[in-house]
């Protein structure tokens, strides 16, 4: 477990140069990640979302993060009951709406009671991120939820 922390990690830090993001998905690191994120350690799954944001801002890796199944995953740390990782994973989420396969598999998970639930009681940050899933997604905008 501990070398497959310190290997997220490395992503991590590789990930950060654009043509890395390319490589790195294209040599089959995203199942690995999302693995970690199931299996992981505290340590290991925050090393492991890093990466995978990191990674999804590549376009390709969006597709391949969604079409690996990273959605339910990310649905699963955004309800845990401490919800250390709430933001990271709404933040991929809201990366991951940006791209046709995301957003219908976005929309699959039925996630629009979540991101109310965030606009209502959450921080800034995540508010922005529901309101960006909420658009891309479903078409919704914050003048929608008002009225």
């Amino acid at each position: 477990m501990k070398a497959r922390e310190n290997a997220a990690a490395i992503l991590f830090t590789l990930s950060v140069v654009d043509e890395n993001k390319v490589t790195i998905g294209a040599a089959g690191a995203i199942p690995p990640l999302m693995l970690l994120l199931t299996e992981g350690t505290q340590r290991g799954k925050k090393d492991s979302v890093t990466a995978l944001f990191s990674l999804c801002l590549d376009h390709g890796n969006k597709r391949r993060a969604v079409r690996a199944g990273v959605i339910p995953i990310l649905m699963e740390l955004f309800k845990e009951p401490l919800g250390v990782l709430k933001n990271e994973a709404l933040a991929i989420l809201a990366i991951l709406s940006t791209d046709e396969e995301g957003k219908f598999a976005i929309g699959q998970a039925e996630v629009k009671p979540l991101l109310f639930m965030v606009i209502k009681w959450g921080s800034e940050y995540n508010k922005k991120n529901a309101e960006a899933i909420l658009r891309e997604t479903y078409g919704i905008t914050m003048s929608d939820i008002r009225n």
